[in-house]
């Protein structure tokens, strides 16, 4: 299953350049999550924070 960003999110951009896959990009008011590119490895949850990235 996906990752997705919460509305947490305060866009710092922390997890966009650890996403193996590209599947982060800034969206209108957060980072968002593509989740068909999204291969569920974790590293942006384990590098966000605000802990807005859960498993979605």
């Amino acid at each position: 299953m996906a990752y997705v960003i919460s509305d947490s999110c305060v866009s710092c951009g922390t997890c966009e350049p650890e996403c193996p896959v590209g599947a982060i990009s800034q969206g209108d008011s957060q980072f968002v999550i593509d989740a068909g590119s999204c291969v569920s490895c974790g590293t942006c949850a384990g590098v966000c924070p605000t802990g807005a990235i859960n498993e979605g």
